[in-house]
């Protein structure tokens, strides 16, 4: 399995082997990489070379020796992955807290960055009602209480869909895993910082993509999302999708990736 080191974490990757543009993608929260194991299948006979993460506490990655992160670490996290590789750009994105993440990345490095590829997240931070709503959450979460009813509360909302067994996966690795070992994850989304107001210095070709039934990135944060950056022109509407139709929805989310990349390789030709 292959590792990038950042400050003092190890941070798991998986890698193509096709030598085409390299698209970095960011898992959303509690979740991992394999979240976008539909997506590289749908892409698999393109020359799109796809490089997935796990996210400091996530997956395969830990938090090294000190827990308290934000996500500008993650960012540069995300850097030094594709530093590993060699690969000196990448078109970056992620789905909610990867794209909160790509727009952190685009915004540290953006000789670096050549495209942005946006999936049901937005730039803002949380505002107070959100910050009471996540710690009576994760003090749920975490605590000694049965799990399971709010796991399974949990998937439909964050991943979508109307399949069950998209959703059944996730929550029976929620149920396996150490439930406190998220905290600190959970801190760095809940402070999170607000970027709108930078996003005028991103001029990298950027995708801006929603789920239909997404009620958490919301169709009016999308919209100021996609007006504040200078090329990402309209927001990409999933049919029939939620928070996490890049899993659910792989061939309309892969179409528009697709023509992402089309739109980054004209660039780069002109």
């Amino acid at each position: 399995m292959p590792f990038a080191h950042s400050d003092s974490v190890d941070i798991h990757f998986r890698t193509g082997d096709v030598g085409g543009p390299t698209l970095l993608l960011a898992h959303g929260f509690l979740m991992d990489q394999s979240m976008f194991d539909p997506l590289r299948s749908v892409l698999a006979h393109t020359d799109i070379n796809i490089v997935t993460w796990d996210a400091r506490g996530h997956g395969r990655t830990g938090y090294g020796t000190d827990p308290r992160f934000d996500y500008w670490d993650l960012a540069e996290d995300g850097l030094r992955v594709l530093d590993s590789l060699g690969i000196e750009t990448a078109i970056v994105g992620g789905m909610s807290q990867g794209g909160y993440v790509a727009l952190r990345m685009a915004l540290l490095a953006p000789q670096r960055v050549t495209g942005l590829a946006l999936l049901d997240t937005e730039a803002g931070a949380c505002t107070r009602a959100d910050e009471n709503y996540y710690e009576d959450f994760f003090d749920t979460w975490c605590g000694t209480g049965e799990l399971a009813p709010l796991a399974e509360n949990l998937a439909p909302q964050l991943i979508g869909g109307d399949d069950p067994r998209a959703w059944q996966p996730w929550i029976d690795r929620w149920l396996a895993g150490d439930r406190s070992a998220i905290r600190p994850a959970a801190d760095c989304l809940i402070g999170r910082d607000c970027v709108l107001g930078r996003l005028g210095e991103i001029t990298a070709p950027a995708l801006v993509l929603r789920g239909e039934h997404d009620h958490n990135s919301t169709a009016d944060k999308c919209a100021h999302l996609a007006a504040g950056l200078h090329n990402a022109g309209a927001v990409v509407t999933v049919t029939g999708g939620g928070h996490g139709c890049a899993l659910t929805h792989p061939e309309q989310v892969g179409a528009a990736v697709k023509g992402l990349v089309a739109r980054c390789a004209e660039r780069a030709a002109a």
